[in-house]
């Protein structure tokens, strides 16, 4: 009788394995492997060597509090000869004396999840089970077979791999980027995606059917979706589009999710104060690239906030032509949510790809504050009756705006505006700091003929037609408009007709939030009597002081201006609406030393103070993956002067090499989530 088979130690190759599942970055302490995918372990015997034909080796993986084979949670599986790519396998990889080396296979529509891999040795009649580890499995956009499979390297890399990031803010006529940190394999955050999933109510529901849907990333980009905001369970981000934010973090001064999401964990659980769209679409960007599925941050300008479904956005004005606080259905100059591509098997037509999610909580979606995945070419096609929100989408895109202004005999008169929603969609290009407009994957041209078609498939109710021109408005800003600063806006005024025309002109400017709440007015100009000549042109200028919007300019640093036009005889109506972006001065930010893993380096933040007023409580904020051990703070011990540069330095030990991104926040009482960054290439410690 051969003598039983035992165990020494099981070498799960963490450093070796995790450098072909490209998850390194994580470390080498814990195994992380993508599915479908071979991954190798060593088995050293204790005694005597494993001997084909005499022994027989069965491994089981099992994930879940409570595995079970049907479920596809419990799988286990004998050594052979050969891999399958359809099922949990293993073959003989290498043997050298008493220790043996495996090769094991995942199938590529596994459970992902932290896993318990076990052996089971049996000689003859006897028989022994032995612990060899745990595992972590994610997503594998590089396997064919994958659902998350996404053909280009760059593009894998970028939607994955890459651990910083730029999102685009402001308005459609200047867009700019703000820097973040993404940080999907600083230590400690693929735990808490994981403990995410945990945490969710289906899985407290029901702890065996959420894990065995694990399998299928449009559940568990859902489930993410969901638990981004806090508003049905014990989600990670707590919403607030209104100061004050002392009892938590000004949304503004976030660099980027690690930090959020460490203090999700450490506070138990309980949400993070406060997130607003960009943040919310940036933490699932890191948690779903966590898991494994290619994630992208989006923003849609001019986005529109249908609360009812009829794809109209209507705006009220006041009998003094003032448009109306409190509207539900509004106009946000920006709304961030973030794309993950897969497959959609639950559809039939052709609808994988790229899919929306936002985890913002707008709307409900089957009673819970989620939005996706939805696919993009639905939204395109105006298939509004898809799972999931495919409407609610294509109204943030494709919604008309309706202004109504209150008349003398309390009826409302409907106005023409130029207005448009979905302009501009953006996000970051692939391996450079670039802007990609992806407007095109969301809507056919502005006008064109593909376009109202769409819009009638999606709409049943016939658009009305456009008013045919006559007179016409615009808003137009000028060179120069800096926080701190007094500047000019126009009104520019056309008659597009053939006989004189005569007027009154109603121009304001009142702060703005950007998801299009409004705040004191800052600026006012009402002329009774314009006179426009056939087919001339006409330009109004409107003064807007700092010292008039300076104390109630919010975080967004934006301000509506607005330009109502009536003609006295036909009491025809037009409206000129833009929002404008007071910008900030820029964080300048140096690198001196060699850049080289583990060697000190030092960052030099300055920044000039551009208001009439001291700044204090001035502070600087630094991060970056691979870069900082966690955030550098460094606080001014005194105000800052009108006028006068703030300049600090910061030591930081780089932990990775390649490519990475310092991300810096100034933060004081009157200036708020000015942003900085600098991409610094790290050299390889020298072999």
């Amino acid at each position: 009788m051969a003598e039983d088979l035992q165990l020494g130690t099981c070498d799960l190759e963490c450093e070796h394995n995790n450098r072909d599942h490209r998850t390194s970055e994580t470390g080498c302490q814990h195994l992380v492997i993508r599915r479908g995918q071979p991954f190798m372990v060593t088995l050293h015997f204790a005694g005597r060597a494993y001997q084909e034909g005499v022994d027989t080796l069965t491994f089981t993986v099992e994930t879940g509090p409570c595995p079970i084979e049907s479920s596809g949670t419990k799988s286990p599986f004998p050594l052979s000869c050969t891999l399958e790519e359809a099922t949990w396998s293993s073959a003989v990889e290498s043997q050298d004396g008493a220790s043996l080396s495996v090769t094991i296979s995942s199938p590529p529509d596994a459970r992902i999840g932290r896993y318990r891999l076990t052996m089971d040795a049996s000689t003859e009649h006897q028989g022994s089970s032995f612990s060899l580890g745990e595992f972590t499995l994610l997503f594998n956009p590089w396997c064919p077979a994958d659902s998350v499979f996404l053909e280009n390297e760059d593009e894998r890399v970028e939607y994955v791999l890459t651990q910083h990031g730029l999102i685009y803010q402001g308005i459609d006529s200047y867009i700019y980027p703000t820097p973040w940190n993404f940080g999907q394999f600083e230590e400690g955050i693929l735990d808490i995606c994981l403990q995410l999933l945990d945490t969710n109510p289906k899985f407290l529901l029901n702890q065996d059917k959420d894990c065995s849907r694990r399998n299928s990333p449009v559940y568990v980009s859902r489930v993410v979706s969901a638990m981004v905001n806090c508003n049905d369970d014990k989600g990670i981000l707590y919403g607030r589009w209104v100061s004050p934010y002392s009892d938590g973090v000004n949304p503004m001064a976030w660099n980027g999710s690690v930090d959020i999401l460490q203090r999700w964990q450490e506070y138990g659980c309980q949400p993070v104060r406060y997130g607003q769209c960009w943040v919310f679409a940036a933490v699932a960007c890191t948690v779903l690239r966590c898991l494994g599925i290619p994630t992208r941050v989006v923003t849609n300008f001019s986005s529109a906030h249908d609360t009812n479904g009829n794809l109209i956005i209507e705006q009220y004005l006041d009998e003094n032509w003032r448009l109306q606080k409190g509207n539900r259905e509004l106009i946000w100059n920006y709304h961030c949510w973030v794309e993950s591509w897969m497959t959609r098997p639950d559809l039939s037509g052709g609808y994988n790809g790229w899919q929306a999610l936002d985890p913002t909580p707008q709307e409900k979606s089957e009673g819970v504050y989620c939005c996706g995945p939805t696919p993009v070419k639905a939204v395109k096609e105006g298939d509004v009756n898809l799972k999931y929100d495919v409407k609610f989408v294509f109204a943030e895109v494709n919604a008309d705006v309706a202004y109504l202004v209150l008349q003398s005999d309390m009826s409302r008169k409907k106005t023409m505006s130029s207005t448009f929603v979905g302009k501009n969609i953006s996000t970051k290009s692939v391996g450079r700091d670039a802007k990609e407009d992806i407007t095109h994957n969301y809507k056919h041209r502005e006008g064109s003929e593909e376009e109202r078609a769409v819009f009638e498939k999606a709409k049943p109710q016939k658009k009305a037609p456009p008013m045919e021109e006559g007179l016409k408005v615009r808003i137009k800003g000028s060179e120069g408009m800096n926080n701190g600063s007094d500047f000019d806006v126009f009104a520019v005024i056309n008659n597009n007709t053939a006989t004189e025309r005569h007027c009154r002109l109603k121009l304001g400017a009142r702060t703005v939030t950007y998801n299009g709440s409004l705040g004191p007015e800052c600026g006012c100009k009402d002329l009774l009597n314009v006179n426009l000549d056939p087919y001339a042109e006409k330009v109004v200028p409107l003064r807007v002081l700092y010292e008039k919007y300076g104390d109630c300019l919010t975080q967004d640093n934006m301000i509506k201006v607005m330009a109502l036009l009536m003609e006295h005889e036909t009491k025809e109506m037009v409206l000129g609406v833009r929002d404008i972006v007071v910008k900030n001065p820029d964080i300048k930010v140096r690198v001196m030393g060699e850049p080289m893993q583990k060697r000190k380096l030092q960052a030099e933040l300055s920044l000039t103070n551009p208001l009439p007023t001291p700044l204090s409580g001035c502070v600087f904020t630094m991060e970056g993956a691979g870069l900082v051990e966690g955030q550098k703070v460094k606080e001014l011990d005194r105000p800052l002067g009108p006028g006068e540069e703030a300049k600090v330095k910061l030591d930081f030990v780089p932990r990775q090499s390649g490519l990475r991104k310092l991300v810096v926040d100034f933060e004081s009482d009157k200036l708020k989530g000015v942003k900085g960054h600098r991409n610094v290439i790290i050299a390889p410690l020298p072999k």
